[in-house]
């Protein structure tokens, strides 16, 4: 961590967690895939329940995060009993909170449905999905948590072997119980729980640290509090997208299904590239963490810029191809001219702004890194809350659909206009540090010599 370059370290440590986040991708677009085979109505409806899992995904990050930066600080300082509390208690509230979530949405299945977006049409294929889903909830967020947890001991790899082993089941299981046995969305919902669950063992295995018949959960103010500080970053950049998501659902859901399920299948589409910066961004994370401990400020800095250079290099490829296919990627999920016609725009100006996003997940990521909650939390929310909502209301009043369609492009130049000003203050102050810490270094070394 404090010897081996920055830029190979950084590679082999991203590489199991943009598989992970992938692999989460993968969950959603695999229901979307095979429930695509049936009719636009079913494809509508599984979209309208992404910002249910980014809700469960946002509060499984939240846990993980708030509590994985604690727990690498206490390993690397040998405290392994304070470690395993952390990590136990983290996870006990993980499915606590889930089981909750499941609980009320049981209870309310129609008003979720109907706050998620669903109207009249959608109401009962997105009921029909949801209230199986809700039942993976609390296996679905202590992965989550574990799989973070993991990842912050320099575990990435088994974290991601726990959330690969459901993907790949997912997969396996959505034919079967969609087409083979015919129980359309509702099998979708079944696949997907099932292999949440096996995921949840699988990293309950791994991590070895929630133990099933008396864990090390000791709930106090002050783990609450630790799990703020770093978590809070997570849960509100997270947290703010599924509120954009919601909003967006009732914006498009106006102009019918195919609408619906074109804004459904391009979302899937871009997450897939997000999903790799954002796993590169965590791989970024625990060497940041390592080297700004230690003092050595200049190698933070370096990995810094070269994750934003690399980030940004992946996403203007990402954003190139997918523009020149765009329609042929809409197609792959749901081949019907409606959602081809409405996708392919969407999706052609998502692109054109995609190389902003290196700049501003990476630059969220250090100030999350370094403790500086406020602004880290206002990067977090300012694309999809601070931007994205305002301008969805604005523009569609506008343009109508068009207005939507854009709504996301002009969201991101404006993050960056935030984001690019801090990230050229973080590596001045980084270099400044550099500076410093050189010219102490040179002093002490006058002494001894003297």
């Amino acid at each position: 961590m404090l010897n081996d370059p920055v830029e190979l370290l950084v590679c082999r440590l991203a590489v199991p967690t943009i598989i992970t986040m992938m692999i989460t991708a993968f969950y959603n677009m695999a229901d979307t895939f095979f429930v695509g085979r049936l009719d636009t109505v079913s494809t509508a409806a599984v979209g309208l329940a992404l910002p249910l899992m980014n809700i469960v995904q946002a509060l499984g990050f939240f846990y993980g995060h708030g509590s994985g930066n604690y727990i690498s600080g206490k390993l690397g300082e040998g405290d392994t009993r304070s470690a395993a509390v952390m990590a136990d208690t983290a996870a006990v509230f993980s499915l606590l909170t889930g089981a909750l979530i499941a609980v009320l949405g049981l209870v309310f299945d129609r008003q979720l449905a109907a706050f998620l977006g669903a109207d009249e049409v959608l109401m009962e294929s997105t009921i029909e999905y949801i209230s199986v889903l809700l039942i993976g909830v609390p296996f679905q967020m202590a992965s989550f948590t574990m799989n973070n947890q993991l990842r912050f001991q320099g575990s990435a790899f088994y974290g991601m072997i726990g959330m690969a082993g459901g993907s790949v089941l997912n997969v396996a299981l959505d034919p079967l119980f969609i087409s083979v046995l015919d129980m359309r969305v509702r099998g979708a919902a079944i696949a997907t729980v099932i292999s949440q669950i096996v995921s949840f063992v699988i990293l309950l295995k791994m991590s070895g640290r929630l133990h099933l018949k008396k864990p090390l959960f000791k709930p106090s103010f002050k783990i609450v509090g630790i799990m703020f500080k770093f978590g809070s970053p997570s849960l509100f950049r997270q947290g703010i997208m599924s509120i954009a998501a919601i909003c967006l659902n009732h914006s498009v859901v106006v102009y019918g299904a195919a609408a619906v399920a074109a804004m459904s299948v391009v979302n899937r589409i871009i997450m897939l590239g997000n999903s790799v910066i954002i796993g590169f961004g965590q791989g970024f994370q625990p060497v940041c963490g390592f080297n700004r401990g230690a003092g050595k400020f200049g190698r933070v800095r370096r990995v810094y810029l070269f994750c934003i250079k690399l980030s940004t290099i992946f996403m203007t490829f990402f954003g190139i191809v997918v523009f020149i296919f765009a329609p042929e990627f809409i197609r792959f999920f749901r081949d019907d001219p409606d959602v081809v016609g409405a996708g392919t725009n969407i999706l052609r100006f998502q692109c054109f702004t995609a190389p902003l996003q290196g700049v501003c997940v990476m630059t969220n990521m250090i100030m999350q890194n370094m403790g500086k909650t406020v602004p880290a939390t206002l990067l977090a929310v300012a694309r999809q809350g601070i931007f994205f909502i305002p301008l969805l209301y604005v523009l569609s009043a506008a343009f109508g659909f068009f207005g939507i369609q854009i709504t996301q492009a002009a969201a991101d130049v404006m993050s960056a206009a935030v984001s690019i000003p801090i990230a050229v203050a973080v590596s001045k102050k980084l270099a400044e540090k550099e500076r410093l810490s050189a010219e102490k270094g040179d002093q002490n070394g006058q002494i001894r010599t003297f």
